[in-house]
């Protein structure tokens, strides 16, 4: 008997922001997708991957938060991380096969000296195991073949690579660092200056811009919760906005933003992009141009907050 075709799950509209906490051995996007299970939600994103090996802040966003994802893509992001010395593997972290092991004899003093190094604006290669693409191909697809492709040096900007402790050839680093910087090529960086290699053993990410660990939930956690508190534990849709300056719209001037067109009358700082309220209700953001022209950016259904 033929079994009957599976009903496919109907998902409902969620809108709002998840800061999870994601553990280890699990993929940002596993992780999204975890959370969007649990949440039933039917449109749901990240703002950045985290590499399985770490854990940390993630956050997570539904519905029409999606629509603002890129905001955190371009922030600044915290660390706390360990490094092995001694050791140096094909990934330059824990999952790598081991390329060479030497014996450590370095004083806390010569690491200081090394961490100084490595902070300001570096020029750092990216690593080979990344996701970062070459003729449309993730660079991890080429490494794993055997194929090492040439990669640019790119500026990035480490604001504080400072040692927490050391447990002989183990140290607990914090790194506070711009977009586009990889701890585990610093951990690597970090062992060729002391001449007896390194690589990293563990990484967790404790801040994206301006919101930290504290305020994260973890998927145990999250999962443990009935479903009307998991909805509660959602920032707003504009959550992530948190750095935007306001502008209150009247209704005039709320109707035209709301249908795409660019509403008169404003004051703020030319060039510079708004949040747009009517009252609380969060319509979107826009640039402000001249003359007081807030020209709409991005658009929320509004009937849905």
């Amino acid at each position: 008997m033929a079994q009957a075709p599976q009903r496919r799950v109907q998902r409902r509209v969620v809108d709002g922001v998840l800061f999870l906490d994601k553990p280890v051995g699990l993929s940002s996007n596993r992780a999204l997708q975890k959370a969007r299970r649990l949440l039933n939600a039917a449109k749901g994103g990240h703002t950045g991957t985290l590499d399985p090996l770490a854990s940390g802040l993630l956050p997570l966003t539904f519905g029409e938060a999606t629509k603002f994802s890129q905001t955190l893509l371009d922030a600044d992001k915290s660390y706390d991380a360990t490094v092995l010395l001694g050791v140096t593997t094909t990934t330059a972290d824990a999952e790598g096969e081991v390329l060479e092991t030497l014996a450590v004899n370095v004083s806390d003093a010569e690491i200081e000296a090394a961490l100084v190094r490595l902070r300001g604006e570096i020029d750092q290669v990216p690593p080979m195991y990344s996701a970062l693409k070459h003729h449309g191909k993730a660079l991890y697809e080429y490494a794993r073949a055997g194929v090492d492709i040439p990669r640019e040096p790119r500026r990035v900007t480490i604001h504080r690579f400072d040692l927490l402790s050391r447990n002989g050839d183990s140290l607990m680093v914090r790194v506070d660092c711009s977009k586009g910087t990889y701890v585990r090529t610093l951990a690597s960086d970090l062992g060729a200056f002391l001449g007896c290699g390194a690589h990293l053993t563990a990484l967790r990410r404790t801040k994206v811009g301006p919101f930290t660990l504290e305020a994260s939930i973890s998927l145990a956690d999250f999962e443990a919760l009935e479903a009307d508190d998991r909805d509660a534990r959602l920032a707003p849709v504009d959550a992530l906005l948190v750095h935007l300056a306001v502008l209150q719209l009247d209704a005039n001037q709320t109707r035209s933003f709301t249908h795409g067109q660019s509403a008169q009358g404003l004051s703020g700082a030319v060039g510079e992009m708004f949040r747009a309220y009517d009252g609380e209700r969060f319509l979107g953001v826009g640039t402000l141009g001249d003359g007081g022209t807030l020209v709409p950016m991005r658009l929320v259904a509004t009937g849905n907050q």
